[in-house]
């Protein structure tokens, strides 16, 4: 039994210290006050009731609490994945319906079978294939979309669409009907959280000291939110025509089985589950990682792919979309002093209090206070200095940012997504067509070997050495015969040609026959080839083959070896 026990009571918590409750406490209940404002506009931006937001902060925080990777980690309802959830269903059901939460919660349920699946599976190494570029690129382009999108609760006014060709089309289709309420309410809440959230040295720090500025900057949304239910209470808004969240059902989510009328109807989720569940993992193990490495402790990928799993699955279940870790709230979190995901729990106990105790008191809210809250929060995402960075020190990451920021704003969020991942797999493939192979001289007096072109080197009349820096396969074999080919007609009278393996990990069944075909061209030419520093798993490959076996010239052990035996050939 005591086993088994071990076994369901998470670590953290069987070693957990008195002396970190009471920042737990504190950063839990700070964490819980402040997203609910967020929690509410990310579940319409959803497409979903606002309740709909609580109800996404509480069963998926507290499984990822209990069985997530990161100590500090807050998830919850996200701007990404509610956009991408709208976006998904916008073909299936009525936004607002209860068909439409039920295939929401069913989205949840497949990206956290997914992340689940993978997270058995032990593929955590995927995310070192989505590029910063990529990830970037799409959630600037993301976030683009959510602000103009949000312009509808501003303008009360209808827009739809899944890009902003769409979005755009629509608003001037509606523009004659904006609400002038409405638009006055949303600028000004919109205005005042914009100053609160990045000119807070000029707002607060002027007059407050830096401690008490900064839960001022932090508690402003919440109290705006006070404001703005209090003036709609007293100014009667709801009767002038400003939209009003309403009645907020009482009491905490219901299991419920997701909505599925038939298979169909779930294979063509599927698509947009499985790049959901990649954004979900790729942002969340970013923020888990990062604190990880701030706080001295270890990160899994695959622990963080099963806990993202459960929590989306058992959130399915209960009334939830989908859920991934927010940087925002994580950064609060760990700012408030929390030290385990005890202050997830304390966080789950807010939104529960908020549910059976205040859901009355929120539904003169107005959505315009909700839109300019998402709106304010999303600028944030716009990474124009990732995009910066990339051009200036990488043009292929830059390349792959503005293919998924464009491409989400042309086409929507999927096949924008898919259109970075593709630009970016491009030019992994371009980049491995090309290897550099270098022209190397010896060092001094020394055993070091180093490229013509950057150091004061020694070369010999007789020996032309290459240095092939990446592993041999298919796709760039071609490219590296061509330019050994190129360096032979720089150095004519070299008749000793040594390789320089020592960077070659790897080199499959055409690279093989490439290097065997120069064997055979320079044997023609009265020329040999070498090998120099071959790895022993490079060595098992071609040990038994004929590159070796009808090798011109020797195999060996260091590119030293291999001067000084042919150097006064």
């Amino acid at each position: 039994m005591s086993s088994i026990a071990a076994r369901l009571i998470p670590t953290w918590l069987r070693q957990y210290q008195l002396t970190a409750l009471p920042t737990d406490l504190v950063a839990g209940l700070v964490v819980g006050v402040l997203v609910i404002p967020q929690s509410l506009g990310y579940a319409v931006l959803a497409g979903l009731p606002p309740v709909y937001g609580l109800y996404s902060a509480i069963v998926p925080v507290l499984v990822y609490a209990w069985l997530g990777s990161s100590n500090v980690q807050a998830v919850g309802p996200v701007a990404i994945t509610a956009i991408m959830t709208a976006s998904g269903l916008l073909p299936y059901a009525e936004q607002g319906t209860e068909q439409y939460a039920l295939m929401a919660s069913l989205l949840a349920l497949m990206v956290g079978a997914l992340l689940w699946i993978a997270g058995r599976l032990k593929l955590g190494w995927i995310m070192q294939f989505i590029s910063r570029g990529v990830s970037a690129g799409f959630v600037s382009g993301a976030a683009v979309l959510i602000f103009v999108s949000q312009l509808k609760y501003l303008m009360a006014i209808p827009i739809a669409g899944s890009s902003l060709v769409g979005y755009l089309s629509t608003m001037q289709c509606y523009a004659s009907q904006v609400h002038p309420l409405t638009l006055v309410i949303g600028i000004i809440a919109f205005v005042l959280l914009v100053a609160n959230r990045y000119a807070s040295q000029w707002v607060w720090r002027t007059w407050l000291s830096s401690s008490y500025a900064k839960w001022a900057e932090r508690l402003f949304p919440l109290v705006l939110l006070g404001i703005a239910i209090v003036l709609s209470m007293l100014l009667h808004w709801n009767s002038l025509g400003v939209a009003t969240i309403g009645r907020i059902p009482h009491g905490l989510p219901s299991f419920t089985l997701p909505h599925m009328t038939d298979l169909q109807e779930a294979l063509k989720l599927l698509p947009t589950a499985g790049l959901m569940a990649l954004i979900v993992f790729v942002s969340s193990s970013s923020v888990a990682s990062t604190y990880a490495r701030l706080r001295g402790e270890s990160f899994d990928a695959n622990h963080e792919l099963t806990g993202l799993g459960l929590a989306n699955l058992s959130g399915g279940l209960f009334q939830s979309f989908a859920v991934a870790g927010g940087f925002s709230r994580t950064a609060i979190n760990a700012d408030s002093g929390a030290k385990t995901p005890l202050a997830s729990l304390v966080t789950v106990l807010v939104m529960i209090a908020a549910l059976i105790a205040f859901s009355n008191a929120l539904a003169p809210l107005p959505y315009a206070l909700l839109g300019a809250t998402i709106m304010a929060s999303i600028i944030g995402l716009i990474d124009i200095a990732t995009l910066k960075s990339a051009w200036q020190r990488d043009r292929l990451d830059g390349a792959s940012f503005l293919a998924a920021f464009v491409g989400v704003l042309i086409f929507g969020l999927n096949t924008g997504l898919v259109i970075g991942l593709m630009v970016s797999f491009a030019s992994l493939i371009w980049q491995s067509s090309k290897p550099h192979v270098a022209i190397v001289g010896q060092l001094g007096g020394t055993g070091h070997f180093r490229n013509i072109n950057r150091h004061d080197v020694v070369t010999f009349d007789n020996l032309l050495m290459l240095r092939i820096d990446e592993s041999l396969f298919f796709g760039n074999s071609e490219s590296v015969h061509r330019r050994i080919l190129n360096a032979m007609q720089q150095y004519p009278a070299a008749q000793e040609i040594i390789l320089i393996m020592a960077a070659v990990n790897h080199i499959d069944l055409t690279a093989q026959e490439m290097l065997s075909t120069l064997n055979k061209e320079l044997a023609l030419q009265n020329k040999r080839l070498h090998f120099s520093f071959i790895k022993g798993p490079v060595m098992d490959i071609i040990g038994q083959t004929p590159l070796i076996s009808e090798l011109s010239g020797q195999v060996y052990l260091s590119t030293l070896d291999a001067v000084d035996a042919l150097k006064d050939i």
